[in-house]
């Protein structure tokens, strides 16, 4: 990792350049620590089949075309593919045609290891062979892949040019820290906390405020680049209560435990306080009203179903009795999906520190996590209006 130690994370090309979930295979890896996520995807695959159903279908001589942004370097992603494109496929066979050739993309940040995801694929079936010959093999995949390396906060596709976008577990994460939250003289200033649950009102505002700004950009793209045909499925942390500073199951992983861990670091004087509170997680989990605010204000798409769904628990343990497996677990899930941002901040090292302090504190809050912990998404299911 390039950028380590005074390097403040706060505007969106830097966090573009260099946030990813982590990479590779090792205990604290995304790939490793994404169960929770494949589960709550599975619970929701009549919702994902119901947005398919909504796709005006052309015909079969035209390749359909399937786009999962945010796709991060696990398999959940090719399983979510792999749901997406036998449902169209039913679809098109119902209809008493071939299927078409499909063309699946993986878009994520460039930072995004898009190694460890690529080497998850299977096969084509027969190298120079038909789409009709992949389909029917079994262990291999039905599509031609790509990977496309961006932010879904700007363009990433030729108009007119996608059939069916998804996204899961992605759109919470913002495009950066808002500046005033960061700013001293604001009253936004997270001054020692590390995120915003239980924050003051100016600084959950200033959330608020960066994560509609960014979701609209993303509803702009996206109205100039799916087909007039084509339908989106979206999910993304969300949270029941009316009041910003209650970020309910994010809160619970990004803030109390999480939070205490790095007061441990400033008591101990490992890291100051200034160097704690210049570190902010980008991440904003929207009430339904924030999310169909925005919707309706950008006018380029229809709701077919927008709805708060519980996902459950994000931690997935074999023994929820054994304390120290919990604590492991809760460590390993936040050190996932946040650890890079960690490491960039205060260098390897003191990430090391500051994960460990997290696994003691969940360790002796295991009872307690096991029993709260839990999830709850904003699922939007939207068409073009065009």
């Amino acid at each position: 990792m390039a950028l380590q130690g005074d390097n403040v994370v706060v505007s969106a090309r830097k966090l573009e350049r260099m946030f990813s979930m982590k990479g590779g295979k090792g205990e604290a890896s995304y790939a490793n620590n994404s169960q929770a996520q494949a589960q709550h995807a599975r619970s929701m695959l009549h919702l994902l089949e119901g947005a398919l159903d909504s796709v005006q279908l052309e015909s079969p001589e035209t390749p359909f075309v399937v786009a999962d942004l945010g796709c991060s370097c696990g398999g959940n992603t090719i399983y979510i593919m792999e749901v997406i494109i036998r449902h169209i496929t039913k679809r098109f066979e119902a209809m008493g045609c071939e299927p078409p050739e499909f063309s699946a993309f993986f878009s994520d940040l460039p930072s995004n290891d898009f190694n460890t995801l690529f080497q998850l694929l299977p096969p084509l079936a027969i190298d120079g062979g038909s789409m009709e010959e992949c389909l029917a093999a079994k262990g291999h995949r039905s599509y031609f892949a790509a990977g496309v390396p961006g932010s879904f906060y700007r363009r990433l596709f030729p108009a007119r040019s996608v059939d069916v976008f998804h996204s899961a577990f992605s759109l919470h994460w913002l495009s950066q820290v808002p500046e005033i939250v960061m700013d001293k003289r604001s009253t936004a200033y997270n001054k020692g906390r590390v995120f915003i649950h239980g924050a003051n009102e100016a600084t959950a505002n200033a959330y608020k405020k960066q994560f509609q700004t960014d979701l609209a950009g993303f509803l702009r793209c996206r109205a100039l680049e799916m087909k007039r045909s084509g339908s989106m499925f979206l999910v993304c942390l969300g949270r029941t209560s009316v009041d910003p500073t209650d970020q309910g199951g994010a809160g619970l992983l990004f803030g109390t435990h999480f939070q205490d861990a790095w007061d441990d670091l400033v008591q101990e004087g490992l890291v100051d306080a200034e160097k704690r509170d210049s570190f902010n997680i980008p991440v904003y989990a929207p009430s339904l009203q924030d999310f169909k605010e925005v919707v309706e204000a950008d006018g380029s798409f229809g709701i077919n179903n927008l709805q708060v769904f519980r996902g459950g628990s994000p931690l997935v343990v074999n023994r929820p009795d054994d304390a120290a497996e919990v604590g492991r677990a809760l460590a390993n899930s936040c050190r996932s999906v946040c650890g890079v941002l960690v490491d960039a901040h205060i260098g390897d090292q003191l990430s090391d520190e500051l994960f460990a302090r997290l696994e003691r504190r969940a360790t002796s809050h295991a009872k307690d996590l096991v029993e709260k912990v839990q999830f709850f998404h904003i699922v939007a299911s939207l068409s073009s209006v065009a």
